[in-house]
């Protein structure tokens, strides 16, 4: 029924365009009519201009021949190798560059972070001229310096650094020897994967049994002992089934054993410690944010700093370093595209670029590229995401 106004008259009804939850559906209504025409003006435009220049969309370039080698491949890959192997061999050097840089940077990160809490007035320094220079200086311009400066700067492959008699270190990189399986080493892998999940097993009994009772347990040596004496004890026991094949110089390089390319390591210094100056300053925070009574608590119970730092104060700094160090994590992967620059074999440099400009199917390439790094970063994030639910507090 429509109000009475004081003259006895009916107030006027209110029209559906006052509404404000109706004109927000319209208004919600006209963007995503808009941004669907808008997606489909540019997939048409795509079209066109793909038909135009003849050039045919979709995805079975990716079956055609590569016919370039890759100088790094976890894979088996040759020239005669197509173009969808190539994009793997490309993405596996990424996943290769970014978990290796993850794990330097954040034992590098804590290592520095800690320092710069140091009691001792010069680590507490070198760790902030550490922090202050690495961050202000761009990425980029320290992949060139570690790449140029540094590493192409070591002799050339006559005047070789020999360690041992069987590493060589010089201007096209690290040889080493290389393992050859032979029939039984499946078993030592075994022995180790055995020795892995036997040291989580050891570390879940080790917790519950310090909880109710107090006493420590060596979680560590016994963990080393599986993890490495296991297999080590397999690999006697199955006849030493893997050789070495040694690199022998011949010519103007090596030939034989393994080799880690400068490239490889020029990129995966300057994102580790590049990024670790980040994760300095995060575990720094983190380590403020716990109240400092938990480390007088800690005193007057007998606990020296090392252990303290180690099973009170890192605990709780944790719930605050996780989230901002799964964006650092992030950062590492997508800034591992910058190894275009020094033609590390990576998933851009590969694919979006040597694939790109051999096929010309820049939409298809681009695409699957891009949704590689968003797959990458959607999958790290998840983990740190499910890492910080069980670093929660939980509440009784």
């Amino acid at each position: 029924m429509a109000a009475i106004d004081a003259g006895g008259r009916g107030a006027p009804a209110r029209s559906w365009i006052n509404d404000p939850k109706i004109r927000g559906a319209i208004y919600q209504v006209l963007l995503v009519v808009s941004i669907v025409l808008l997606g489909w003006e540019i997939v048409t435009n795509a079209i066109i201009n793909l038909e135009r220049q003849n050039i045919a969309s979709g995805f079975g370039f990716l079956k055609n021949t590569a016919g370039f080698g890759i100088t790094q491949s976890l894979i088996e890959y040759s020239e005669e190798a197509s173009y969808g192997r190539a994009f793997w061999v490309g993405l596996l050097n990424t996943i290769l560059v970014a978990v290796l840089g993850i794990i330097v940077a954040t034992i590098l990160g804590f290592i520095v972070g800690i320092a710069r809490l140091s009691s001792n007035w010069v680590i507490s320094r070198i760790a902030y001229v550490y922090i202050e220079i690495i961050r202000n200086i761009p990425l980029l311009l320290q992949i060139f310096f570690w790449y140029f400066a540094v590493l192409r700067a070591v002799p050339n492959p006559r005047n070789s650094v020999e360690f041992a008699g069987s590493v060589f270190l010089n201007n096209r990189g690290l040889f080493m020897p290389r393992p050859i399986y032979e029939t039984g080493a499946s078993a030592i892998a075994i022995a180790f994967l055995i020795g892995i999940v036997g040291s989580f097993i050891v570390r879940r009994w080790a917790h519950k049994r310090q909880m109710e009772t107090g006493q420590q347990f060596p979680v560590f040596w016994t963990s080393v002992g599986l993890i490495l004496g296991l297999p080590i004890l397999t690999f006697f026991a199955m006849g030493m089934p893997i050789g070495l094949d040694f690199p022998e110089l011949k010519g103007f390089n090596f030939r034989g054993g393994m080799a880690v390319i400068p490239e490889f390591v020029g990129l995966l210094l300057a994102l580790a410690i590049y990024t670790a100056a980040y994760i300095a300053e995060v575990v720094r925070a983190g380590i403020l944010a716990v109240s400092h009574g938990q480390t007088e608590a800690s005193y007057s119970l007998g606990l020296r700093p090392g252990p303290t730092l180690r099973l009170v104060i890192i605990p709780q700094a944790m719930r605050v370093i996780i989230p901002p160090l799964t964006n650092q994590y992030l950062n590492l992967t997508k800034n591992s595209s910058l190894a275009v620059a020094i033609a590390y074999p990576d998933l851009v440099s590969v694919f979006a670029g040597t694939v790109l400009n051999q096929t010309g199917q820049a939409v298809e390439v681009l695409a699957i590229t891009m949704l590689v790094y968003l797959a990458l970063s959607l999958l790290t994030s998840m983990f740190m995401n499910w890492y910080n639910a069980r670093m929660a507090l939980v509440e009784r």
